[in-house]
């Protein structure tokens, strides 16, 4: 009969040490409270020893959790409807004010980030929104870790995920884009002809004060038009005119000989008069 009594006194001593043997994680704090009243400050990592039935316990985690935020229905500050998802990246920094300060710490974070969502995205416009989401970022990030900071929590980080526009929002824009496009298009060839006419002008100069180079420019036409082979183009030339601006050209080159006459040969020399 002892034998049976000792045999149960063994096993309630191993059941009342298993129930006073908490193992906590890395990643995680003890929070322990002894008759309701809180004891010391969060316990862990490693083995923790409570006192079953006087002492609860929670556990809390100390990683980062990752929170998306529902899409919104939001109307900007120029009366556009859009929906606006985010995800908001927060982690405990005091596991006792988690625990103490406020019942469901994930819950009360997605309640206040939706409320945040909307009203910084309803202070900017539609193009601000689209443009600035790092200044959105930030400022939701702020605003939210302000608020989270009497509960224990740090928002690390928040982020604008998706933002969907109406149909016609959609067609206005790409209008707009095209427009836009053209625009820079037709700047870009009024420059470009711009530039042709200066270059062309400095071409004129230059064929002003030298005959022959347009001459040869012509002549460069017509080899141009003959690459196909296909057609029969008929140019003039004043062959004779030609000639004899080649001679006045050579005389203002100063290439004259003693007897005034320019020294050229013999092919291109005009024949003086006869006698």
């Amino acid at each position: 009969m002892l034998g049976w009594w000792l045999i149960g006194l063994a096993a309630l001593v191993i059941a009342f040490a298993a129930m006073s043997v908490r193992v906590v994680r890395e990643y995680e704090r003890l929070i322990i409270f002894r008759v309701g009243k809180l004891r010391g400050g969060p316990h862990g990592p490693g083995l923790v020893l409570i006192i079953p039935i006087i002492e609860t316990t929670r556990r809390v985690s100390m990683r980062i959790v990752t929170m998306p935020i529902q899409s919104q229905g939001i109307i900007t500050r120029d009366n556009v409807s859009v929906d606006i998802a985010a995800v908001a990246y927060y982690r405990v920094s005091d596991p006792v004010k988690s625990v103490v300060a406020i019942e469901n710490v994930a819950a009360a974070i997605n309640q206040i980030a939706q409320t945040t969502l909307r009203a910084v995205v309803g202070r900017h416009t539609l193009d601000e929104s689209l443009s600035q989401t790092e200044t959105i970022n930030e400022d939701l990030r702020k605003i939210l870790d302000v608020q989270t900071e009497a509960w224990g929590v740090t928002v690390t980080i928040v982020e604008l995920r998706d933002i969907q526009l109406p149909d016609t929002m959609k067609r206005a824009m790409a209008k707009e884009a095209e427009a836009e496009r053209e625009k820079r298009a037709k700047i870009i060839a009024a420059e470009g002809e711009a530039l042709a006419a200066n270059r062309l002008a400095d071409a004129s100069d230059v064929m002003i004060e030298h005959p022959i180079a347009l001459q040869l420019r012509t002549l460069q036409t017509m080899v141009e038009i003959a690459v196909d082979k296909n057609s029969t183009v008929l140019f003039p030339a004043p062959l004779l005119s030609t000639i004899q601006e080649l001679g006045a050209f050579l005389e203002r080159q100063g290439k004259i000989d003693g007897d005034g006459r320019q020294n050229l040969p013999s092919a291109l020399k005009t024949p003086g008069p006869a006698g």
